[in-house]
């Protein structure tokens, strides 16, 4: 499969760059998936989303809780540029669950939390 640079970003930091075959990001419009070779465009990206970035050759897949920002694609590959977001493996499930049952239904802040549990695998 034919692989394509992508990176990750927040404000805080690079959380993810490389090479990698396919990119899943859920936008305001709804759920992307995205190959090397893909039209440019630019989405916005959904408040308590998950990105899913899989570098191919065996490696493991990159999961991300990403809230808010935007992701392009270019012939040069696709930059996503978060408001926020942390990696699944940095997602301290027991305060996003605390925050989830603090939150009203619906909030951003409930989102915020939902995504960061389906990022770490949680329900």
């Amino acid at each position: 499969m034919a692989m394509m640079r992508v990176g990750l970003v927040s404000p805080e930091r690079e959380l993810w760059a490389g090479e990698a075959e396919m990119v899943l990001a859920r936008t305001t419009e709804g759920e992307l998936g995205i190959l090397a070779g893909h039209i440019p465009l630019l989405g916005v990206l959904a408040e308590g989303g998950v990105v899913r970035i899989r570098p191919g050759g065996g490696k493991p897949e990159i999961t991300a809780a990403v809230h808010g920002g935007f992701l392009s694609v270019s012939k040069d590959g696709v930059s996503i540029l978060a408001e926020t977001a942390e990696l699944a493996d940095e997602v301290d499930v027991e305060r996003a669950r605390q925050e989830l049952g603090d939150a009203d239904p619906g909030s951003p802040e409930a989102k915020r939390a939902e995504g960061r549990l389906r990022a770490a695998g949680q329900s």
